[in-house]
């Protein structure tokens, strides 16, 4: 039996569809990393983008556990002295539900030319609706 060492050429890329109706934050976000990286195929190659196309709906239904909402913080610096900023989780739920996942996902990929290839496979949608039906995504049950 060999071992099969996939690259940029041989790579199969699917499209999958996962729905973020009521489901938890951070558990959504490991399965979504998992299968931008490829983990979940049995060819899997560390360090070769195998993983797959990932578009998630309905991003401002899912749900986080205990006072998150009230008490999680997302932190930015404007560059200048004394311009740190913060945003509350349910402002950032409210405004750009997308962002939230985004931020999730990104900061479970790995950091660097490949991470940053496996997340623009991502695609976070805030409603019901998304433009890619004519990839025929298969909706995955997480």
């Amino acid at each position: 039996m060999k071992t099969v060492f996939l690259n940029a050429g041989t790579a199969r890329h699917d499209w999958v569809l996962v729905d973020a109706t009521d489901k938890t934050l951070g558990r959504l976000a490991t399965r979504i990393a998992m299968i931008l990286r490829g983990k979940h195929k049995p060819e899997f190659t560390p360090n070769a983008d195998t993983g797959d196309y990932v578009v998630v709906i309905n991003a401002e239904k899912v749900r986080v556990t205990g006072d998150k909402i009230e008490q999680k913080r997302y932190w930015r610096h404007t560059e200048f002295p004394g311009g740190i900023k913060s945003t509350k989780l349910g402002d950032l739920l409210d405004k750009h539900p997308e962002r939230v996942l985004e931020t999730a996902v990104k900061g479970m990929l790995p950091k660097g030319p490949l991470g940053y290839a496996q997340f623009r496979k991502l695609k976070v949608y805030a409603g019901d609706k998304h433009p890619h039906a004519a990839q025929l995504p298969k909706p995955l049950q997480l």
